[in-house]
């Protein structure tokens, strides 16, 4: 099984960058097709059904894409994302119906509501390859059990470990001071970014001389992922309260965050934010090459997705599996570089990151009592 894993995080490039101008935007349906004429034709095409977020989304509608885009560019397969008009089963189910129909035989979903519509879509199209990101198929029925057919893989990700590393790395550079935490939904993976983050935090605190205290009024999920306007008020309180730094786990909620920081930066003052699942250094941009994102805790949304699709071209498109991507397979951490980071600070979250890597460290990924 380690074997397996470890051979899967190294196919792990299938999803990202379609040469741009190749594409067409059909706005009656939001729908993009890409193709590259440089890259031998597959002989399948790849697909993606968005969630309620847009493409550009800076999150998982965003990285699933990218990945999917890079296999257009090296794999040579044909892309295509469809945006539903609602977000219900049915919704979910029309355009992968749409997508299937249009020859798209490997599917691609990201998020955890799209479990019971890819449940349902695995059986209906037997011929089909299915990808959920951080969620598994099971049917709408009360309790009812994972059930990840053999066209199906179920993927997630070891947040707590990434949002472990950002904390770790946010203590040290600013070494004292307050912390916030802006979540989207309470999902299981926006709470393990949080509780992660807390753990980091508070090991830097014990173990690295930092002083960082996170406070219970500055931990809040606002309550979706695409209320940009509410993100910014909520950073704003925050900051007014004296925060020094804010992770923001929230997809279009967080970009509002980011402006909030961003207008505090141009105006002279401090404002930091932790980015969540895709390198934001480039959101977070307020003049010249200055940004107001120290460090993102990532999960590599894109190579998970490219994976599959490579995988799937190499006939070893791992069906009714679910797979983990976590720090020791590199699936999730933090940018290699930024340069609001010191070079003493990236050097000992690289130590602190092997320690993860080697079992020395240990981070939980439930709910502890939050640092005071």
């Amino acid at each position: 099984m380690k074997k397996s894993l470890l051979t899967l995080a190294i196919c792990m490039v299938v999803f990202s960058l379609v040469a741009a101008g190749c594409g067409s935007k059909n706005n009656n349906t939001g729908t993009t097709t890409n193709t590259n004429e440089g890259a031998p034709k597959a002989d399948f095409k790849v697909g993606m059904v968005t969630d309620s977020g847009t493409i550009d989304d800076k999150s998982f509608n965003q990285g699933t894409w990218e990945g999917i885009l890079r296999a257009g560019k090296e794999i040579g397969v044909e892309t295509k994302y469809l945006k539903p008009a609602g977000t219900t089963e049915a919704d979910y189910l029309k355009e992968m119906g749409n997508l299937y129909d249009a020859g798209y035989k490997v599917i691609m979903a990201p998020g955890f509501k799209f479990e019971t519509a890819i449940f349902a879509a695995q059986s209906k199209y037997k011929d089909a390859k299915f990808v959920i990101i951080d969620g598994t198929p099971h049917s709408a029925e009360k309790d009812a059990k994972p059930d990840v057919k053999e066209n199906s893989v179920a993927i997630f990700f070891s947040e707590h470990e990434s949002g472990f590393i950002a904390g770790v790395a946010a203590a040290l550079q600013l070494k004292e001071g307050e912390a916030g935490f802006i979540g989207g939904m309470e999902i299981p993976a926006v709470q393990k970014y949080n509780w992660g983050f807390q753990q980091g935090v508070k090991y830097a605190n014990d173990n690295l001389g930092t002083k960082i205290s996170i406070k219970k009024e500055n931990v809040v999920y606002q309550g979706s992922f695409d209320n940009a306007a509410a993100g910014g008020q909520l950073a704003a309180q925050m900051f007014d309260r004296g925060v020094n730094v804010v992770f923001t786990a929230a997809g279009g909620v967080g970009v509002g965050a980011i402006k909030e920081a961003k207008d505090r930066a141009l105006a002279g003052k401090s404002a930091w934010i932790v980015g969540v699942d895709v390198d934001q250094y480039a959101d977070g941009v307020y003049k010249d090459d200055k940004s107001i994102i120290l460090t993102s805790a990532m999960k590599k949304i894109d190579q998970a997705s490219f994976d599959m699709v490579k995988a799937e071209q190499e006939g070893k498109f791992p069906g009714g599996q679910t797979l983990t991507f976590d720090v020791k397979n590199d699936g999730v951490g933090i940018p290699e570089k930024n340069p609001n980071l010191s070079d003493e600070t990236v050097t000992k979250v690289k130590e602190i990151t092997e320690k993860l890597k080697s079992g020395e460290i240990k981070v939980a990924a439930e709910q502890g009592s939050l640092i005071k």
